[in-house]
């Protein structure tokens, strides 16, 4: 067994290549005061075979204390896991300047493993965690989880000698256990880890199985490299959804409520013009209409009630199927239990409040046909609607658009459309009893 070093001087660069392992529990045990005297004059490549077995807040503490040119000699000649752990952890100008400074074949490698797609476990984990050993006692864990910044956390990451994921334990177990009992005893399996570029709808889904508070993201060779938190995924769904309500309404997700004039102006004109273009088609089919509306008056009165409430069940069939798309309760292969659901509904809604609706304006007009006539609308409308609402947002996923860009738009066209139609449509066909 090889002699522990002084932790008074440096640590020997021949201890940390021969005895890594043994070198990275020392180091951890160090105070980050301490760690100073212990890594002066070490040997950049001894330390990198240490540093692979060190907690990622150990390994940021260790090399934030080397020279900016020792720094580099790590980032160059670590392994790619390491390098983007660090690296992750630093501030973006910290990481932006060194990144510059590095070999270009590093650089490129780096950068292209820093760039994880916006909405992957690449992005949203933290790589700020505490891991352990399965053969450690639950007082040195505590310790451990002590020393750390760390907090809120329910669950400690047990990893192999290379930094393998090996198993979780519960911190309330831990609390609670006996000092020297090891963690081999405490530790349960990890029913589910992913990689970094698993998507958010993913984690989603994986969250809200395992009712866990966070999950582990492991390399190709399943060594831990950072934990997704609930909280972090929270935020993330949140800052998403937002969004998606800016463009639901044809407002760029980039703006912000003090944002410039000219920033919104540029942004929401487009978008604008658009609505215009819908529109004008709406009054081309009204247009359609024009002598039988001069004919009877009290069709214009009637005309934006109809419109009104297709449109306003269109919206609520078109939220609730794109909630669906975005938390995978449904799929495109879903698209006829989605549609066969919003038929049934438009078709109640529809034949009740044509009834409402048909008792109200006899009540007001004292004409059966009118009453007839708008009742008769009500229904294919909502129908309309229902229809609309549910399969636009499927049928734009299934042609790979964004769902929430354009869908409010083309919904308004088609109730819009829908309802003046089928109203005036109606009382055409039955003007004889108007």
């Amino acid at each position: 067994m090889a002699a522990s070093p002084d932790t008074e001087n440096s640590i020997p660069n021949e201890y940390l290549r021969r005895h890594p392992v043994a070198a990275a529990g020392q180091i951890e045990d160090l105070p980050d005061k301490a760690l100073g005297d212990a890594l002066h004059g070490v040997d950049s490549a001894a330390l990198i075979i240490a540093m692979e077995y060190l907690s990622p807040v150990k390994a940021l503490t260790v090399f934030s204390l080397l020279p900016h040119s020792q720094q580099l000699e790590v980032l160059d000649q670590a392994p790619p896991r390491l390098a983007v752990t660090l690296l992750t952890q630093l501030a973006d100008a910290d990481r932006d300047s060194l990144l510059a400074e590095l070999r270009p074949v590093s650089r490129d490698d780096l950068t292209r493993l820093l760039s994880f797609p916006e909405d992957s476990a690449g992005r949203l984990m933290s790589t700020t965690f505490v891991t352990a050993q399965a053969d450690m006692t639950v007082e040195q864990a505590l310790k451990r989880l002590q020393q750390s910044a760390i907090r809120g956390v329910r669950s400690l990451f047990v990893v192999t000698g290379d930094g393998r994921l090996d198993g979780r334990v519960d911190i309330q177990d831990l609390a609670l256990a006996v000092p020297e009992e090891t963690l081999a005893t405490l530790m349960a399996p990890v029913q589910e880890a992913v990689g970094t570029r698993t998507n958010r709808e993913e984690l989603v889904e994986l969250l809200d199985r395992s009712r866990q508070d966070s999950v582990p993201v492991v390399d190709a060779d399943g060594r831990l490299m950072g934990v997704v938190r609930y909280r972090s995924l929270f935020h993330a769904i949140e800052d998403v959804a937002t969004a998606d309500l800016q463009k639901m309404v044809g407002v760029s997700p980039e703006e912000r409520a003090l944002s410039t004039p000219g920033f919104a102006i540029r942004r929401r004109l487009p978008w604008l013009h658009i609505n215009l273009l819908t529109a004008f088609l709406a009054a081309f089919v009204v247009g359609l209409f024009e002598n039988l509306i001069a004919q009877f008056t009290a069709l214009a009165i009637l005309l934006p009630v109809v419109a009104g409430q297709s449109g306003n069940a269109g919206a609520q069939a078109l939220a609730v199927t794109m909630r669906g798309l975005f938390l995978r309760e449904v799929g495109i292969r879903q698209w006829r239990s989605v549609l066969g659901k919003e038929v049934a509904v438009g078709l109640v809604n529809g034949l009740v409040l044509a009834v409402t609706c048909g008792l109200a304006v006899f009540v007001w007009s004292s004409s059966v046909g009118l009453a007839l006539v708008i009742g008769l609308a009500m229904i294919m409308s909502m129908l309309a609607a229902g229809i609309a609402g549910s399969l636009v947002p499927i049928i734009l996923t299934r042609l790979g658009q964004d769902p929430a860009t354009a869908s409010s738009i083309i919904l308004t066209t088609i109730t819009d459309v829908a309802g003046f139609f089928s109203f005036l449509g109606t009382a055409l066909l039955l003007s004889f009893m108007l």
